[in-house]
């Protein structure tokens, strides 16, 4: 704690340690004293290395420390700090791109029903994203540990006990599937290699599918790590061909006859309905998803409030970048018209109208492997961070069938956890064989997104809370408050369009009515509540209760497990 309080800020550090007036006793050199948080030190530096990686917020204020782990027990266990810069900001960069740059600019379009409108939304898309990704990195440097919204739910609402654990984890676990992903992966290859994509088959791939992402990331941690890399350098070289052909059309050099008519009147035939705006709004934010990825991962990042920094706004800006200049290409190489009524992803379009037949076949062979998703599903990507995810909340030590123990390990090459790629497989696998395909799962991608969005509404506030009541608490990274102000409005607005009728009266899954699935949403929640009324409540009607200990498994990893006893 000696070689901590040495970097905090000065009025830290003169509240920590206390010395009588004329006495040097204590005191600090003034070179390490004024070292920020973040600062990058050489490789031989130690003693630096380990001060990058200290929650300096919950040493300075304990009070403040999420859950029933100290940051050391959190972070132990497993591979340690082995992601740099360059593989976090991959990490953003692969979950943010998905199929949904390749197809979702023809629905925008056909909602809002102008170019200039559509790449309008596509920019607010972008500053909302990045609203977002300030609110998030202010927290994760504040507590960077794994598990990312869990953790911030914990610093702030520690009351009821586990309440916001519990409801966390019971979205994280029944809504955090990837098997429209899988499915998607699948119809793709057999679509490129000539086959009908029946039901059964594309239920076969995309399990093996799901089953290969989970033996690979359980165990081959470090090969997972480099596979997704690869996947998202392979994206981003998608993207700039893309970027870079839309310019040779533009400049005229190609079979393109007139690439700058989308241009010219780009706001003509806009709509004037707020419940379109609204729907291509929640498609744009869909696109964009994945920015706060890292923030799920941080046990295993190096020097994690610097690479955290520096990672967050260069992904989400590189994709960002990418999105907008890949979007004036479509429009450059086809007519509105054509974008709208092609029934085609607008990608594929593109590729038909400036490199002919067989470079559009070549492209669905591209999309799947670039994105192996759905919109903003990427499924080695999400794996690997969910994983994470449910192995904190298994070491929280939320009651699960079969005990803790298990699932919060890293079992069994004691450096990745399989349990927790498991506890994520089993949904997955429900998903993809339960639900007929026509009415129900496009139903079930409609529940996933609407819980979320009420966790990012209690985080934002969250953050207001914590600048009201914890002013002086050390924040490495502070999101300037009219950033986090326009989010939250936009959170709201989130939460309740949903409800507002669209123009077609019906939804997108219809006979069900289209409201439907947020209170599907709303009653997974309160499952939640049930689930810890169970274990918190009940117990005590009958004169019992949970204690906590600690245990510290065979591959390191500090686990919180509870057992019952009488109360006194």
């Amino acid at each position: 704690m000696s070689s901590l309080v040495k970097i905090l800020p000065p009025r830290f550090r003169r509240a920590r340690q206390p010395r009588a007036a004329g006495s040097d006793d204590g005191a600090l050199p003034t070179d390490r004293a004024e070292e920020p948080l973040d600062v990058k030190r050489s490789k031989g530096d130690s003693d630096g290395e380990s001060l990058a990686s200290k929650e300096i917020t919950t040493a300075v204020d304990p009070d403040l420390n999420p859950g029933e782990l100290s940051f050391e027990e959190d972070a132990a266990g497993g591979m340690g700090r082995h992601l740099g810069v360059f593989s976090c900001t991959l990490l953003i960069v692969g979950r943010i791109i998905g199929t949904g740059i390749f197809s979702t600019p023809s629905s925008i379009l056909g909602s809002v029903g102008s170019v200039g409108a559509s790449l309008m939304l596509w920019v607010l898309g972008f500053v909302l994203s990045f609203c977002g990704l300030f609110i998030w990195l202010e927290f994760g440097t504040m507590f960077p540990r794994s598990g990312g919204e869990k953790v911030y739910l914990e610093a702030v609402y520690k009351k009821p006990k586990h309440l916001a654990t519990i409801i966390f984890a019971t979205n994280a676990i029944i809504l955090g599937f990837t098997a429209s992903g899988c499915i998607v992966f699948a119809q793709n290859i057999l679509i490129t290699a000539g086959h009908a994509a029946d039901r059964w088959t594309t239920r076969g791939i995309a399990l093996g599918v799901i089953g290969f992402v989970t033996l690979l990331h359980g165990l081959t941690p470090r090969l997972g790590v480099w596979v997704m890399n690869g996947l998202s350098v392979f994206k981003i070289v998608i993207l700039l061909f893309v970027v870079v052909s839309g310019w040779v059309v533009l400049s005229g050099h190609t079979r393109v006859a007139d690439p700058h008519a989308n241009f010219r009147h780009a706001f003509a035939g806009s709509s004037n309905s707020s419940n379109d705006y609204a729907t291509a709004t929640f498609k744009v934010l869909n696109a964009y998803a994945g920015w706060s990825n890292v923030n799920y991962v941080l046990n295993n990042v190096k020097n994690p409030v610097r690479t955290l920094k520096i990672a967050g706004p260069l992904g989400l800006g590189i994709c960002a970048v990418l999105y907008i200049l890949a979007n004036i290409s479509y429009f450059a190489a086809a007519t509105k018209e054509e974008i709208t009524k092609s029934g085609t992803t607008v990608a594929s379009l593109f590729f038909k109208n400036v490199f002919g037949t067989e470079a559009q076949k070549a492209l669905t062979v591209f999309v799947a492997l670039s994105a192996l998703g759905r919109h903003d599903k990427n499924v080695i990507t999400i794996t690997f961070a969910a994983a994470r995810i449910n192995q904190e909340l298994a070491k929280e030590g939320i009651p699960l069938p079969f005990g803790n123990k298990f699932w919060a390990s890293n079992w069994p090459t004691g450096k990745s956890p399989l349990p927790g790629l498991i506890i994520h497989l089993i949904p997955s696998v429900i998903v993809i064989l339960a639900p007929p395909p026509s009415v129900a799962y496009p139903f079930i991608l409609d529940v996933e997104g609407y819980p979320g969005q009420i966790i990012n509404f209690f985080i934002v506030i969250g953050l207001f809370w914590l600048r009201w009541h914890k002013p002086h608490a050390p924040r490495p990274f502070k999101v300037w408050l009219p950033l986090a102000v326009f989010f939250l409005a936009a959170a709201i607005f989130l939460l309740i369009a949903p409800f507002l009728p669209p123009a077609n009266g019906k939804g997108d899954t219809p006979p069900l009515p289209y409201y439907l699935y947020c209170l599907v949403g709303i009653a997974i929640m309160a499952v939640g509540v049930l689930y810890w009324a169970a274990w918190r409540v009940v117990p005590r009607w009958f004169g019992y209760e949970y204690v906590s200990r600690k245990e510290t498994l065979s591959d390191g990893t500090v686990v919180t497990l509870f057992s019952r006893q009488k109360i006194q």
